[in-house]
């Protein structure tokens, strides 16, 4: 796309104001930026303003590329320069979610639908943690099949929901599959029969005559039996 980066009008801003989970300054930027980033071709997922880094997270269904990352930030650079949502200096970032995200807001919940997510409640809301795949996302609550409450495992799945009005923070997670160990006990006893084979053909073969000659003895007492014939 050419041209000058679109600014967007007060008409079409994304608003987030009503957004508990997003502070002032991160919620005006978000609104700003939102329908800019839409031109890139990818999709604002969020914005954090913490310790003078203003980072943007993006997404695409496909994944972002290195190059569309780059665009947004030729795109958003300027647009924050002319608006001026934030006093003094600061480090700008555009980056990609990554395999475990934050979920704030509907959308983000309806994206993580299927994945494994971590869930803390608000004080009065117990328990106040749960882990486990989310199942739906039902007005303003949350379908959880639940494998783990307070860092404890649970014996069997508990279908449970959540208000979204009771959530502190919500994160997806990264589940890493387990590691194979390098020459496992299948792979010992393989091996170990294995030698055993060996050797047994290493012992046959030193036990049987030579391909094409026979033992000393036996030759000398042909040739004997030779001899005895010939006298004869």
């Amino acid at each position: 796309m050419t041209g000058e980066p679109h600014t967007p009008g007060a008409e079409e801003a994304f608003d987030v104001t009503g957004d508990p989970s997003m502070s002032p300054v991160a919620g005006q930027v978000f609104s700003l930026l939102a329908p800019v980033v839409a031109t890139a071709d990818v999709e604002l997922l969020d914005v954090d303003w913490t310790g003078g880094t203003l980072q943007v997270i993006v997404d695409h269904q496909d994944g972002v590329t290195l190059d569309q990352l780059a665009s947004v930030n030729r795109l958003v650079s300027p647009i924050l320069d002319q608006h001026d949502p934030i006093s003094g200096r600061y480090t700008l970032e555009v980056s990609s979610p990554g395999v475990e995200r934050p979920l704030r807001r509907p959308a983000h919940y309806q994206r993580a639908v299927g994945e494994v997510v971590i869930v803390k409640t608000e004080p009065h809301v117990q328990p106040r943690r749960v882990k486990g795949t989310l199942i739906d996302v039902t007005g303003d609550e949350l379908s959880i099949d639940v494998t783990e409450i307070d860092g404890v495992d649970l014996v069997e799945v508990d279908r449970r929901t959540v208000a979204v009005e009771d959530i502190a923070s919500a994160r997806t997670v990264f589940e890493w599959g387990p590691t194979p160990k390098k020459g496992g006990k299948g792979a010992n006893k393989n091996t170990q029969k294995k030698k055993q084979q060996q050797k047994k053909k290493k012992n046959e073969k030193s036990a049987s005559p030579a391909r094409g000659g026979g033992d000393a003895e036996s030759d000398n007492q042909i040739e004997q039996d030779r001899k005895e014939v010939d006298d004869e």
